[in-house]
Order: structure tokens, then C-alpha cells, then sequence
């Protein structure tokens, strides 16, 4: 059971749940459900994948753009943009897991 679904049974029913977040129907809470990682591995997996993902979007457009005109510049700027907050998310998260590893080696036991 998900943190989403374990919410709503407080309340009864999704109905609720759906009521307080309107972007989630009710296949979303499902669909978000199965896609829960079972292990840390699998959450940093998932979310290298989402940066790889925006990159390869904003790659994409940035090439659709160069070749043709009707692709909208505010699409390009924004996936551009989503693109660069992605890896600088990443890069911090980087930054702290390798801080974190330090601080544990060097620990006293």
C-alpha cells in the first residue's frame, strides 16, 4: 500500500484523496504505485533516468528547432531549463552522498 493510498483509506474512499489533489485520478494513484522503488538503488536509478530523459528532450527539441521553424522557441527554453535544474538537482544529491560517505569513513569506531 503507498503512502498516497494509505492516506485516502483514513478517509474511506479516494474520493477525498482526489478532492485535495485534483492532478492525481483516480488510474494516478495506481499508476504512481507501481512505479514505487524498492530500494534506494532503484530511486537513484530512477532518477538518473529522469535527468537522462530531460537531457535527451531538451537535445531533441533543441535539434527540431534548428531544422524547423514551427517548433515553438518557449518549448526549447523550457525543456532546456528543466534540463539544467535536473543536473544541478543531481549534482547536489551527488555532492551530499559523497560527504555523507567521507563522514562515515571518517568515523572512530
Amino acid at each position: 500500500m503507498s503512502m498516497l493510498e494509505s492516506i485516502a483509506s483514513i478517509g474511506g474512499s479516494n474520493q477525498h484523496l482526489n478532492m485535495m489533489i485534483p492532478a492525481l485520478a483516480p488510474g494516478a494513484i495506481a499508476k504512481a504505485a507501481a512505479y514505487t522503488p524498492t530500494s534506494f538503488v532503484d530511486l537513484m536509478r530512477l532518477g538518473f533516468q529522469d535527468v537522462e530523459n530531460k537531457l535527451d528532450r531538451a537535445n531533441d527539441l533543441i535539434q527540431e528547432f534548428a531544422v524547423d521553424e514551427r517548433v515553438p522557441i518557449h518549448q526549447v527554453i523550457i525543456a532546456m531549463e528543466e534540463a539544467r535544474i535536473a543536473v544541478e538537482l543531481a549534482m547536489q544529491v551527488r555532492t551530499r552522498l559523497v560527504d555523507g560517505y567521507r563522514d562515515l569513513m571518517n568515523m572512530q569506531l
